[in-house]
Order: structure tokens, then sequence, then C-alpha cells
């Protein structure tokens, strides 16, 4: 089975027509462990591989923004989670840990990181005295405010080789493959 024969049948299955691509690094891979290990079906190294290069090159492109604005990514999405919540933009840590793409690991010491830089306080919680509330500082809503716009400005240049089409058919594919895995976005 050559690379072009895998591509097109995966391809086809999803029912869209493209124009056949020219070969990349994968296409390459597949096609040896092809010659290699004729008796294994490697199609899915077409994907997670794509994955993982994908992964690499938007996480690049990603921190590079974040950076301009004095930010990593798990800052970043942190002050973006409060700022989404709406009014009084404030979360518990385990509804920001619910709601960010954070580690509940990795919670305290960001929120400890972003109360020194002035971005967010801690107070007590109204609804629970033991508990304490994280909330967006006028400095934090700021910088969020002015690192959005270039955040997403970056994922839509990212994603101007697609056309709708293949947007949202990824996003459908993505969406199936995620649930498929068990991965509980509901909440």
């Amino acid at each position: 089975m050559t690379w072009l024969t895998v591509t097109s049948s995966l391809r086809n299955s999803v029912g869209i027509a493209y124009p056949e691509p020219v070969a990349d690094h994968l296409d390459r891979v597949v096609a040896q462990w092809g010659a290699e290990r004729p008796d294994l079906d490697v199609s899915p190294m077409e994907v997670f591989g794509r994955l993982k290069r994908l992964y690499r090159l938007v996480d690049a492109e990603l921190n590079r923004t974040f950076a301009e604005h004095g930010l990593d990514a798990p800052s970043f999405d942190v002050l973006a989670t409060l700022k989404r919540s709406g009014p009084p933009y404030r979360l518990t840590p385990t509804g920001l840990m619910q709601s960010a793409m954070v580690t509940s690991g990795a919670i305290t010491q960001r929120l400890d990181r972003l109360e020194a830089r002035g971005l967010v306080t801690r107070t007590r919680s109204d609804q629970d005295r033991r508990s304490r509330d994280v909330e967006l500082t006028p400095e934090g809503h700021a910088l969020i405010d002015r690192a959005l716009p270039d955040h997403i400005a970056g994922e839509h240049r990212m994603l101007a080789g697609l056309d709708e089409t293949r947007k949202a058919a990824l996003v459908d594919g993505m969406r199936a493959l995620l649930a498929d895995l068990g991965d509980d976005t509901s909440g």
C-alpha cells in the first residue's frame, strides 16, 4: 500500500473531495513502513504524526505571541478563563481548574506568580469563608485585553490555508476523536 492509497482512502472515508496533496514527511514515513511491514496498517501514523508536528508548530507560534505580552500559555489561559467567565471575573481555584487548560498541580504556583505580578488577587470567598476566590485585577484585565486580539489573529493566520469546509471537517473530526477517547468536555 502506498502513501497515496492510504491518504486517498482516509480522505475518501470522510466524503469530502479535495485535490490530491503533495507528499510530505509523514507520507514518506508511512510509505517506508508500508514497504518494511506490509502486514501492518500504519495509517494511524498519518493522523498522529501530523498531530504531533502540528502541535510543535502551533505551540511555538502561540508561545511567541504570549511572550510578546510577558506571558506563557498557562498564564494566558488563567487570565483568559477569568475574563471569559464574565463579571465579576472571579472563580474558585477549583472552578478555574475545571474551566482552564491547566493541571491541578500547576494552579497554585501559577496563581502565586500572577498574584505577584498584580494580575490576579485571591480573596476569601463570599460563599465559603474557608475558600479563596481568584479575581482579575485591573492590570490583569488590561493585559488579557491586549493579548487576546494578538492571540486570535495568530490563530487566524495559522488556519488561513483552510477554507471553511476544511475547518469544519477538522473540527468535527477532532471533536469525534476526543469523544471516542473519553475526553469529557461537556462541563
